[in-house]
């Protein structure tokens, strides 16, 4: 039996809106976003964006004999832990840490005790108290069983030049004398300096005194040169 040309037409257009059909059919129905998967793609040649340290603050990592301890002073930093022997590296991190510890210019290691904490005022007899400070100090000491050793005693500027570098280097004497026997057979090379250092104002701006800064001032460093 033959088609008329207007039945074929028919036929055709229901055939054309058959497959459309059909496949919306074949397409699973969408649920809520809460019920698929979320899918992370990297997309090829995109920018790359990493977050830097930034100069000022202080990164400790520690990596087994590659550990290092970068602080404000620069990233740079390494508090030569190549001297320290591995048995002693993470106790020496902790001890630089809690010390407060500096490296210099010329690679020498600074730990500054507060006189305060150590001695009373006008005093160059240690306090009882200051035992905890300075057996820290004689750990790290141990940490560096080659380097040379320093005591340096600071004043502030209240009175004499005379009685601050006498004063100082009595209180430089007083600490070398207690750590004397915990650093290994070294000498330790003693100097006061007075008022010739300050690391803060003894004055405010406007020539009124300056409490806080002269405190700072006043304090005993412990200084590990470089070897040799």
């Amino acid at each position: 039996m033959s088609l008329r040309p207007a039945a074929l037409c028919r036929v055709s257009a229901l055939c054309m809106l058959a497959v459309p059909m059909q496949a919306l059919a074949q397409v699973p129905a969408a649920g809520s976003l809460r019920d698929r998967p979320s899918l992370l793609e990297r997309v090829p040649n995109a920018p790359e964006t990493r977050l830097q340290p930034q100069p000022g603050g202080t990164e400790l990592s520690s990596g087994g004999r590659a550990s290092t301890l970068r602080s404000a002073q620069g990233p740079h930093t390494n508090f030569r832990l190549a001297e320290v022997p591995a048995a002693r590296l993470d106790s020496t991190l902790a001890l630089l840490r809690e010390l407060n510890a500096r490296q210099t210019p010329d690679q020498s290691l600074v730990v500054a005790l507060p006189s305060d904490v150590l001695f009373d005022f006008d005093s160059a007899v240690l306090r009882p108290d200051a035992g905890p400070a300075l057996e820290r100090a004689a750990g790290l000491l141990q940490s560096y069983p080659r380097a040379p050793l320093a005591i340096h005693g600071h004043t502030d500027a209240r009175g004499t030049d005379a009685y601050n570098d006498a004063l100082s280097q009595r209180r430089a004497q007083a600490v070398a004398a207690r750590l004397q026997p915990l650093a290994g057979g070294r000498s330790l090379a003693v100097r006061g300096y007075g008022e010739q250092r300050p690391v803060a104002p003894n004055t405010r701006p406007d020539g009124g005194d300056d409490p806080q800064g002269r405190q700072k001032n006043r304090r005993v460093e412990i200084v590990i040169l470089p070897v040799s």
